[in-house]
């Protein structure tokens, strides 16, 4: 599933705050009928790239494998398991060949796959991407998407901040609508039409940007 919207909607804060990250206003959030404390590991996260400090000095293998400490409570050490695992989710990801690179030699491409290998290592059920796509070359990408339609294929969900609108339809099979608010939600076919785009990004009928640059067909 898609979140779409605006710069400023809460499309980043809406997922932060379902995952417990920044403290919301009212309601709670429950994960396959439970608190998120219960489901941790069933649930992952792929931040963006820009919440990170890039500086920190560790290797893509030792992020990758952060994505198994949940399963290993408080006492034991990642071992051999943890580390195929994580590099099983470099091959998955096309970076393996830079396993043993230091975070902050890695292009914007490269370091949003290292969070993806990570999410992937934690094999969650449940994936909340904010912005994969973002300052990503065309080869990360293409990688990205390859790794979206597997996990689909597997069963697993994924919701992911979005923001080009000429690729919606082509990565998403429902999409939210934020604004703010939710302006709409459900089966992209049914929810991401010209109309509902333009009341979501507040465009007139007769705005020239309006027409066009959306990528869906005029209902």
């Amino acid at each position: 599933m898609g979140i779409v919207g605006p710069n400023g909607a809460g499309k980043s804060t809406l997922i932060k705050a379902m995952l417990g990250l920044v403290a919301p206003l009212t309601g709670r959030s429950e994960f396959f009928g439970a608190p998120l404390r219960r489901v941790r590991q069933r649930v992952g996260y792929m931040p963006q790239s820009t919440s990170v400090d890039w500086d920190f000095p560790t290797t893509v293998l030792d992020v990758a494998m952060m994505g198994t400490y949940g399963r290993l409570g408080w006492i034991r050490r990642p071992g051999a398991a943890e580390r195929a695992r994580a590099g099983e989710a470099l091959e998955q990801t096309g970076i393996a060949d830079l396993a043993v690179r230091q975070i902050g030699e890695l292009s914007g491409g490269q370091r949003q796959r290292v969070f993806l290998a990570r999410a992937l290592a934690q094999d969650p059920d449940l994936f909340f991407m904010d912005e994969p796509f973002q300052g990503v070359d065309a080869k990360s990408q293409g990688a990205i998407v390859s790794v979206l339609h597997r996990l689909r294929e597997a069963g697993k969900t994924v919701v992911i901040v979005h923001h080009d609108l000429a690729t919606v339809r082509e990565y998403c099979d429902h999409v939210t609508l934020l604004n703010g608010r939710v302006i709409a939600s459900g089966p992209v076919d049914e929810v991401f039409t010209t109309e509902l785009i333009r009341a979501t990004y507040d465009l007139g009928a007769d705005d020239p940007g309006a027409a066009g640059r959306d990528g869906v067909s005029r209902r």
